[in-house]
């Protein structure tokens, strides 16, 4: 019996059948995102207790050390009491508030600038993203004022702060404006968001339109410097800023380039998987060579302040074990002191588009959210720390540049 006479072959894939399918996938994506992601609903700021209050202020006294300023000083937000009277909540503006206030002394000095942190990795699925969210969310909780860069064309972090990427924004509004020229500065790009202390420059699919207009522009004149681009475009909002954070796509690209060499620091977020840890050692591989064929012909180089390899997505496995070993025998210093799990909560709030931070009062009783919330928790704290120092590297170098300069 003839093979085709045993088998009902079906129909070939046609061009027009992906078209389709891709109308069908994007009307979705874009239903869900309405339904979940409305910006002034679905999205909004969280509140805090008089307990968690003192602890972001870095005061033991709890409710008592609240109660106890407000009377006296007049100066400090009030909050709101509960319906039952008993307790006093704060929302993230007014506990911003009281936090820069007693942190004043661990926030940005004088005379420094914005840390420029960019969160890489050339493999999808590592939590780069929701790295980049979390630090964002977690460095403002402390009383810092962020700017996040979405520099990914699928525009993945844009969706995480409830902005529909398809309909809310214009290529003009995206990183895109500095690469064809129409924008020198971020700063027309930047709009504020849900979370107090926290500017976005947004992303949406124009930017896979930067691949072949930077090489392009490159091609034409040879002193343009396409990995500039974003260096060159933050430099206006330095002083107003004490952290940018930006999102770089999962690949190596022309963005993504502009990404690393417009960071002071970089963090690589890398799940113990064989998979993963094979594609890190790619990631060196190819960063080192581009700062060679980029830099080094050119007479220039490039400092990081630092560059962390974050362990994400742990899970308890002999596989994970072992993979763990292999990282650290790699990177030795480089890996951070900590580790964030893979937890149900984490998952459920990356289905929502959310993050630990986007949690609700009542999360705070699940047992596998403080596990997670406490991981981030000392995540931000240890970058924090290390932006403390580049702080410090600034200030050293200032005197030196100034006598440069005259």
């Amino acid at each position: 019996m003839e093979l085709a006479a045993q088998f009902a072959v079906p129909p070939v894939v046609t061009l027009d059948d992906i078209a389709t399918q891709a109308e069908v996938a994007t009307g979705m994506m874009s239903s869900i995102r309405s339904s979940m992601l409305a910006p002034r609903t679905a999205k909004q700021e969280p509140t805090f207790s008089a307990e968690d209050l003192a602890v972001m202020c870095g005061q033991t006294g709890g409710r008592g050390w609240v109660n106890h300023q407000m009377t006296i000083r007049s100066d400090l937000p009030t909050g709101q009491l509960s319906e039952s009277g008993r307790k006093r909540h704060f929302g993230l503006t007014d506990a911003r508030v009281w936090v820069r206030e007693f942190r004043k002394g661990l926030l940005r000095p004088a005379g420094a600038e914005a840390v420029t942190i960019t969160i890489a990795n050339f493999k999808g699925g590592t939590t780069k993203t929701t790295t980049a969210m979390t630090l964002a969310q977690g460095l403002s909780v402390l009383g810092h004022k962020v700017l996040v860069i979405d520099t990914d064309p699928q525009a993945s972090l844009t969706t995480l702060f409830g902005i529909l990427p398809d309909v809310e924004v214009q290529d003009s509004e995206t990183m895109m404006a500095l690469v064809d020229g129409s924008q020198k500065s971020v700063r027309p790009l930047i709009r504020k968001t849900y979370w107090d202390g926290l500017d976005l420059v947004p992303a949406s699919t124009s930017l896979f339109a930067a691949e072949f207009m930077l090489p392009s522009m490159q091609s034409k004149n040879p002193k343009f410097e396409f990995w500039s681009v974003l260096d060159l475009g933050i430099d206006d909002v330095r002083a107003d800023y004490d952290v940018i954070v930006i999102d770089s796509p999962p690949a190596l690209s022309y963005v993504t380039i502009n990404s690393l060499f417009a960071a002071n620091g970089i963090i690589i977020p890398l799940p113990p998987d064989t998979l993963d840890f094979a594609s890190s050692a790619q990631f060196w591989d190819l960063f080192s060579s581009l700062t060679t064929d980029l830099l080094k012909e050119r007479g220039s180089t490039k400092t990081f302040d630092f560059i962390d390899v974050l362990l994400s997505r742990v899970s308890k496995s002999m596989t994970t074990d072992v993979v763990r070993q292999w990282i650290s025998a790699t990177y030795k210093e480089k890996v951070l002191p900590l580790e964030i799990p893979r937890t149900a909560t984490t998952s459920l709030k990356s289905a929502e588009f959310g993050t630990v931070y986007d949690a609700d009062p009542e999360d705070s009783k699940d047992r596998t959210y403080k596990r997670a919330r406490e991981a981030y928790d000392q995540f931000v704290e240890h970058i924090e720390r290390q932006v403390m120092h580049a702080w410090v590297r600034q200030l050293a170098a200032a005197p030196a540049a100034q006598l440069a300069s005259v």
